[in-house]
């Protein structure tokens, strides 16, 4: 009795996707600008979604605090900060002071005016130095206080706006770094899997390990004549 013939699967052959391969310059330029990194990429849609969603949410949290919650404080007169017995100077003791900047940092050049006004920070000078003059600027305690005070919860809720929108661009970039989830597979996979044969192979360069076929000697002709009688004998 014949066996059976297998029934052929109808499901789809399951192609091996090319391997994941880190994209740091896409990860560098969705850090500058969100979503930057995927329009690189050739993801536009996302790309823009990305840029709209996490600016239209970091410049709102900066409206609701007047264009003055996002900052690095200068450190002058403040107390001395100790960690782990040594005094914190310079960053790391204005960042202790206002550690959400931290995360508003990873927005990317929309909080780089706090750096560049926390470096040229002047206390004998009501604004700093142009363009950016008061945005960005530490506000004077007394500054502060008003905004608290005039805008009750909402300056709050503005600089809690700006955390989220630069811990999101996190996501962001780090989906910029690993790159998109689908990807497809190679086109000669995909004709292998549909049953197409493969093209044929070219002539192979000529290299050390393939040389050219060494030339044939010619085959000396004979010396007595096919059909003739053999020289030299009896007659």
């Amino acid at each position: 009795m014949a066996s059976a013939s297998p029934k052929a699967s109808s499901e789809p052959l399951e192609l091996p996707l090319p391997p994941v391969k880190l994209d740091p310059l896409a990860a560098l330029f969705s850090y500058l600008v969100p979503g930057l990194g995927q329009i690189y990429q050739g993801r536009v849609g996302k790309g823009l979604l990305f840029f709209a969603g996490l600016y239209t949410l970091f410049f709102y949290g900066m409206w609701m605090g007047q264009w003055r919650n996002v900052w690095l404080p200068d450190t002058h007169d403040l107390p001395d900060v100790i960690v782990l017995g040594q005094r914190l100077e310079g960053v790391p003791k204005a960042v202790s002071y206002r550690p959400q900047f931290v995360a508003q940092f990873f927005i990317g050049t929309a909080a780089w005016p706090a750096v560049y006004q926390y470096i040229k920070f002047d206390r004998t000078k009501d604004e700093g130095p142009p363009p950016f003059k008061k945005f960005q600027r530490a506000p004077t305690e007394e500054q502060l206080n008003e905004l608290q005070r005039n805008a009750s919860k909402r300056w709050d809720l503005g600089w809690v706006y700006t955390v989220i929108a630069g811990v999101l661009n996190l996501l962001v970039i780090y989906d910029a770094l690993a790159g998109p989830m689908f990807r497809d597979p190679p086109k000669w996979l995909e004709e292998q899997a549909a049953g197409k044969p493969a093209a044929p192979e070219g002539p192979k360069p000529l290299t050390a390990a393939n040389p050219p076929p060494e030339p044939v000697a010619p085959v000396a002709a004979a010396t007595n004549p096919p059909d003739g009688p053999p020289q030299g004998g009896a007659t």
